[in-house]
């Protein structure tokens, strides 16, 4: 019945995998034997100045899913497809994956060896803890299989944070769990931070809210005393007509607007996508009329990365801002985890130090009892990851980065993390302590002893 978005993608079997194989080996052999080995593609959803290679790996044919297995739960996924290719398959059999971040042009290589995160981790964690094999290309040029139990577990469990620098998936097996063709969301609002992680608490134990199921949880805020989450029901019982937030409509202002909506699932999954959550205000994709002029089609968050590349690389804007005599900028855009007790600390002195609204909050925990080496958080703890996009001033006596590094500093102070996507400024020993340096390099001398693939901290340290 609800249809607007169905899709026909289709697998693209086992033979296509194993010729884009064999092309990305011939890649590799092409390259000197002192070359760094890196990957021949050309977008990124990185917030960091990335280097960008002449040539490379050759993983074009790689960006598809293999095969369904719809009875199992599994997909075989290749390691370049992104997550709108992804859903568009598994939604045709009622499944999506576990974990579905928020912009469509993420892949599922980049979510497992960097990390994701999104409205269902509150119980199914990061998208690394649906991985029940992945094929890794090593800096040896060869493909080793990896799972949980075998003899390259240890690389199975370093993986996930490393960033390129232990070798690239080319194939995962990933489990998948049911979803209908309808979501409800309901957008309960609380007067505190304090209020809202009360009620986090009981969501994550319980799984349910005020008598009814919650399938994903997330949410923003946008004051101190305005703060929202959103709980979705992935099988709801009363059947309303979908509503389309793709086109004049814009989905995060409705939080505030609705007590209750309605989604088809492809719409639920990318709700975020269409106006990067928030940040295509700055694009004044968000003025009606400018909205009415932009074609649908490019009302995406890829598109909005590639200005914002743009303006990276030849300040634009910021010339525009110092000619009118404003203050120079600086970039902050993060995503921070915090122990989800210590929120209602983080939350004050982010206003303090920080004060951009509104912010994401998306409450996570590890799926099993499994400690991920480097990125360290800790089994059976509920954690609140804390999302942030956009710039601010830098005050006389200040200077750019200031505000990032005092981001770094507090988190350790409340237990918490940082993703590495973006601007990084830890000095080595810090980011070595943070991130477990020890097991990635003893990983590294098993799958990388040449040094080919790049190394973890050089890939994501840009500012130190």
């Amino acid at each position: 019945m609800f249809n607007r978005n169905s899709q026909t993608a289709r697998p693209v079997g086992v033979e296509a995998h194993e010729r884009a194989v064999s092309r990305l080996r011939e890649s590799f052999a092409a390259l000197g034997p002192d070359e760094t080995v890196r990957l021949a593609k050309k977008t990124s959803n990185l917030f960091r100045p990335r280097e960008r290679a002449t040539r490379g790996l050759d993983v074009e044919g790689l960006a598809g899913v293999i095969s369904i297995d719809a009875e199992a739960r599994t997909a075989d996924v290749q390691g370049m497809c992104t997550y709108e290719n992804l859903v568009d398959v598994t939604l045709q059999h009622g499944l999506m994956p576990f974990v579905v971040p928020q912009l469509r042009t993420i892949t599922l290589g980049g979510a497992v060896t960097g990390l994701g995160i999104e409205s269902t981790s509150f119980r199914n964690g990061l998208p690394h803890e649906s991985v029940l094999e992945m094929d890794v290309f090593t800096g040896e040029g060869t493909i080793v299989t990896a799972t949980p139990t075998n003899e390259h577990a240890d690389l199975f469990r370093a993986f996930p944070n490393s960033y390129g620098s232990l070798g690239y998936a080319t194939r995962l097996r990933i489990e998948l769990a049911p979803i209908g063709d309808l979501v409800e969301t309901r957008n309960v609002r609380f007067d505190s931070a304090r209020a809202m992680t009360e009620a986090i608490e009981r969501i994550v134990a319980d799984e349910v809210w005020e008598g009814e199921r919650v399938d994903g949880l997330d949410g923003m805020i946008v004051s101190p005393g305005e703060c929202y989450l959103v709980l979705a029901n992935f099988f709801p019982d009363v059947r309303r007509h979908p509503s389309d937030y793709t086109g004049q409509r814009i989905f995060y202002r409705s939080i505030e607007e609705l007590d209750r909506d309605t989604l088809t699932a492809r719409d639920y999954i990318w709700r975020w996508d269409t106006d990067w959550f928030w940040c295509s205000n700055a694009f004044g994709v968000q003025n009606p009329t400018v909205r009415r002029l932009w074609p649908s089609k490019y009302r995406r968050s890829d598109v909005f990365h590639r200005i914002v590349g743009f303006e990276n690389r030849y300040g634009v804007a910021a010339k525009i801002d110092s000619m009118r005599g404003e203050l120079p900028r600086e970039r902050v855009v993060q995503d921070v985890e915090v122990p989800l007790e210590e929120l209602v600390n983080f939350m004050p002195w982010f206003d303090e130090h920080v004060g951009m609204t509104p912010v994401w909050v998306c409450p996570l925990r590890l799926r099993g009892d499994q400690a991920w080496p480097l990125y360290r958080l800790e089994p059976n703890r509920t954690y609140v990851n804390v999302g942030f996009w956009g710039t601010v001033a830098i005050e006389p006596g200040r200077a750019d980065g200031d505000v990032n590094r005092d981001i770094e500093a507090v988190l350790p102070t409340m237990g918490g993390h940082k993703s590495l996507y973006s601007d990084v400024y830890y000095d080595a020993q810090t980011f070595e302590d943070l991130y477990g340096a020890a097991e990635y390099r003893r990983m590294k001398s098993m799958y990388d002893p040449s040094g080919r693939l790049p190394e973890f901290a050089d890939k994501v340290r840009t500012h130190a």
